[in-house]
């Protein structure tokens, strides 16, 4: 057996993001086809759960919005006009105690990325400097959800496309080794769409901040 959260966008108006564990049988291997049913798996125990329809959010996913809103896939605009994968502007943006940020890697591939020794040899992780501002690491995920959700709404079709769904899966990700998730943070954009603010967060830096503090992402 296998646990994968669910991304919900929640109703209460204390909690932005809900966080269901699903749990399946796992189909172990790595070929696309064993994903495929783990995926599957994963979505029939969010149907049965009322959540519904559910998109998996990663480059294992067979919905072509699913992959597109990856984040190797998905583009941030940096200041000079160029636009660069959102996970190479996160990971080049990192503030370590022995250096960063890395801003060469806004350059490089995910792959190439993932070979950088300096991601891990650097020392703790103190926040993070995108373009002349600097992030905090609390709220937690702050800084990716600030990357996502700009970079979602920059791309009309993947705004018309994201709000369809009642919630989000990303297969790949493990709680226990990571805390950002493309899948929460779609939840994310989808609740900030349907409360109507989210224009203000995405022009206010500070009332964005703000709404984190005062919320939840995680399950009540």
């Amino acid at each position: 057996m296998a646990t994968r959260p669910i991304f919900v966008p929640s109703e209460s108006p204390k909690l932005l993001v809900r966080e269901i564990q699903g749990n399946f049988k796992w189909n172990p291997g790595f070929s696309p086809s064993q994903k495929k049913k783990n995926i599957t798996a994963l979505h029939a125990v969010a149907k049965k759960q009322g959540i519904w329809p559910v998109l998996e959010v990663s480059t294992k996913s067979t919905d072509e919005l699913g992959l597109q809103l990856s984040a190797f896939h998905l583009r941030v605009a940096l200041e000079n006009r160029r636009w660069i994968s959102l996970e190479s502007a996160f990971q080049g943006s990192k503030v370590f105690q022995a250096g960063g940020p890395y801003t060469d890697l806004y350059e490089k591939t995910g792959f190439e990325i993932k070979k950088d020794v300096r991601l891990r040899t650097s020392g703790h992780l103190l926040g993070f400097s995108f373009q002349g501002v600097f992030w905090d690491l609390e709220p937690k995920t702050a800084f990716y959800d600030w990357l996502y959700l700009h970079s979602v709404h920059s791309d009309r079709e993947l705004r018309k496309g994201i709000v369809k769904y009642n919630g989000f899966t990303d297969i790949e990700f493990n709680p226990r080794r990571s805390i950002n998730c493309q899948a929460r943070s779609c939840a994310l954009y989808v609740v900030l769409v349907r409360r109507g603010v989210l224009e203000d967060v995405l022009n206010d830096r500070s009332a964005f901040l703000q709404l984190l503090n005062n919320s939840s992402f995680y399950t009540l």
